[in-house]
């Protein structure tokens, strides 16, 4: 999907693609189609930038994946609430951060360290 064609998406459907594609770029980095993973991380960002560009409002809509249950997804939504929503995103984030022996975990706990640091730097 090329970024253009997000600015005719409505909130929800883009909402809806984050939920799809967050946890598709964990299958794929656990699979080890590392191109897979990324062209998933590219889309999500530039999501986050679209939501971004609405509206606190639209930004909000993350909210309602802290819940989902796919780790993948739950730690996307944690990381892209941090600047509107700290105590939500850390809270999520703490929790991820105690998953054994898992890449979303790891990256749930190296965010929060950078979180904590004044080193976080959202895309």
């Amino acid at each position: 999907m090329k970024k253009t064609q997000l600015k005719n998406l409505s909130v929800e459907q883009l909402i809806e693609i984050t939920r799809t594609a967050s946890a598709e770029r964990w299958l794929a980095i656990y699979a080890g189609k590392p191109k897979d993973g990324n062209r998933m991380f590219d889309l999500l960002v530039a999501i986050r930038r679209e939501l971004r560009m609405r509206g606190l409002d639209a930004q909000r809509q993350f909210l309602g994946l802290l819940d989902d249950p796919d780790p993948g997804t739950r730690c996307w939504a944690a990381v892209s609430v941090l600047e509107f929503a700290p105590s939500e995103g850390e809270r999520v984030l703490a929790e991820l951060a105690k998953l054994p022996d898992s890449l979303v975990g790891l990256s749930a706990e190296m965010t929060m360290e950078q979180w904590k640091a004044g080193a976080f730097k959202p895309l």
